[in-house]
């Protein structure tokens, strides 16, 4: 599956795309607030990101900028039996929109596949994803949970958040969590 969206080409990893990888996510500003990224990320945590199966339900893709190459990842995984989105993007992109442009195509990958309520999170340290969040239509669920974190090593404190068209949303978290 590949998908265009006004700057970005989102599209699956592959075998080659190993030193691509490392060297955007190869930071542990980044991989510290991901569940599932190990720090140090070494070149076989990164080729095996690349090797991961596509679940056509649950697609994930690499980020990338045309004339650039990779500059992160997004996509779709599973948490607690619902569709979670998630997505990273290399240091020397941040601020410019993508995180957002990126999640937002995820996002409507997801509902073309029939997914409605869609969930993420993120750390509470890392309050530049809850901003992209919020920017998609995401609402604090007004849950504060513990997450692990296999690059900090411990689990962290975590905002839950939900996209749910059909639900009914309560002003309150909105309030706890600006």
């Amino acid at each position: 599956m590949f998908h265009r969206s006004e700057r970005l080409f989102l599209r699956p990893a592959f075998p080659e795309d190993g030193s691509a990888i490392l060297a955007a996510i190869g930071e542990e500003a980044i991989v510290r607030n991901l569940a599932r990224a190990p720090w140090p990320y070494t070149i076989e945590d990164a080729r095996a990101f690349a090797a991961l199966p596509q679940n056509p339900r649950l697609p994930h893709f690499l980020v990338t900028l045309p004339g650039v190459g990779v500059i992160g990842s997004a996509g779709m995984g599973e948490h607690e039996g619902e569709p979670e989105i998630g997505y990273w993007i290399a240091r020397p992109h941040w601020g410019k929109g993508y995180a957002t442009e990126a999640a937002a195509a995820v996002l409507r990958i997801a509902r073309t596949l029939g997914h409605r309520r869609i969930v993420a999170g993120h750390f509470l340290d890392n309050l530049a994803s809850g901003k992209v969040l919020r920017n998609l239509g995401f609402h604090p669920t007004g849950r504060i949970t513990r997450r692990f974190s296999l690059a900090r090593g411990e689990a962290a404190e975590l905002a839950e958040y939900a996209h749910d068209p059909d639900a009914e949303v309560d002003p309150a978290p909105f309030a706890r969590a600006a």
